[in-house]
């Protein structure tokens, strides 16, 4: 009678599982209670009736920087004070126009579950070109706390998201598209500001002239459809920058706070650390441009830009989320990633303590992803294979 195989032994959890089942759950209450609780709030209540504004302003033919117009509006749907305005560049204008054919109500459901459907397939299409085979920690971006505070609040870096993801899935095997898709980042410009001087001379060296092709086709059509809808938008949010005072804002974000410590009444402070960083930027690029792949190379970019920019909310983070999948998914070391679900953790407990965005409290972030990524990078697997280029077919999800 042959000798019985033993069954295998079923691999027990750790610490670092439980932390992060733990961040998970608290991610996924959070979306369940505070998404149903803002809708069946008056529209008000949350950013995107800036967008709706802004939509019905344009569906109208009126002034989207019209702080009398905008005001009645906003007013109307529970806006206690003041006007308020989309402060992205013009060319994004033509994301918000389609809510203009709605009420606020009615488009409040349609606008929030749009947005959380980019950020799924934001992280469904970058996940296999920055995974390696074997690793599941996919969950850092699919219930990344940052990305539910933007699509809580309605908010839009989800769409630079989602373009940097297309990016990063395409720019070898179809860099016009990928160029095209790297357009959705110009929602924010400002965010990715260290990147730029590296991009570009990764253009020139590489000479991936599509790349760039697909970009300035993506944005000329932007334009082009902007100068359709409201051909006085250029105007229009030149005359409201001029008188915006959004420069004198206390936000949380290193920048302010560094201005606010020095002198507060000296703006250019806030783009001090920007300047630093794209000079920062051009020489890490230099450094490594040989072996210079955006995939492994290009997330500490990210992640310094976001620590930098001029002007950055907590949900504006979101955009770290391949850089923190790459470095996630090659750790070897659990307390790593148990440190993460604690920061997920702790971002989430500061959702639902009513913490607001403006508070001082939210500046840790920022600088936290940038030392948890170089800390997962230095503990790598040191047997795992070569990542495949980018060019490679990708790994199907698991």
């Amino acid at each position: 009678m042959a000798p019985r195989k033993a069954a295998p032994k079923r691999q027990r959890g750790d610490y670092a599982d439980a932390l992060m089942g733990l961040a998970c759950g608290l991610v996924a209450v959070t979306a369940f209670l505070f998404i149903p609780s803002m809708m069946s709030h008056a529209p008000g209540s949350r950013d995107y009736i800036v967008y709706w504004a802004t939509g019905q302003q344009l569906l109208h033919h009126g002034n989207p920087y019209d702080a009398q117009a905008m005001g009645a509006l906003e007013h109307a749907w529970g806006v206690k004070t003041g006007a308020f305005y989309m402060r992205n560049p013009p060319w994004t204008l033509p994301l918000a126009a389609p809510l203009g054919l709605v009420s606020a109500n009615a488009g409040t459901i349609p606008w929030t579950l749009f947005l959380l459907a980019v950020t799924l397939a934001a992280v469904w299409i970058v996940w296999p070109v920055v995974r390696i085979p074997g690793t599941k920690v996919v969950w850092i971006g699919y219930f990344s706390p940052l990305a539910i505070n933007a699509v809580v609040a309605g908010q839009t870096p989800v769409f630079a998201l989602l373009g940097l993801a297309l990016f990063l899935r395409l720019y070898r095997t179809r860099p016009f598209a990928a160029g095209a898709g790297l357009a959705l980042c110009m929602v924010k410009p400002h965010l990715l500001l260290a990147c730029v001087p590296a991009f570009l001379l990764w253009i020139v060296l590489e000479k991936t002239w599509r790349v760039l092709l697909g970009f300035v086709t993506a944005m000329a059509a932007s334009c082009a459809l902007t100068e359709w809808i409201d051909p006085a938008a250029w105007r229009q949010y030149l005359d409201w920058a001029r008188h915006s005072g959004i420069a004198h804002e206390k936000i949380a974000c290193l920048s302010v706070a560094l201005r606010d410590l020095i002198r507060p009444s000296a703006d250019w402070l806030t783009y001090v650390p920007a300047g630093v960083a794209c000079v920062w930027g051009l020489v890490y690029y230099w450094q490594r441009r040989r072996e210079w792949e955006w995939v492994n190379r290009g997330g500490l970019a990210i992640l310094v830009s976001l620590l930098a920019a001029p002007y950055c909310f907590p949900w504006d983070q979101c955009l770290g989320i391949p850089a923190l999948l790459f470095a996630g998914a090659r750790t070897r070391s659990r307390l790593a990633l148990a440190a993460i679900a604690l920061a997920y953790i702790a971002l989430d407990v500061q959702q639902l303590c009513g913490i607001q965005v403006r508070s001082p409290i939210w500046l840790w972030a920022a600088p936290f992803w940038v030392g948890w990524f170089l800390w997962a990078r230095a503990t790598e697997r040191s047997s795992e294979p070569a990542p495949a280029p980018a060019s490679a077919e990708p790994v199907p999800v698991s």
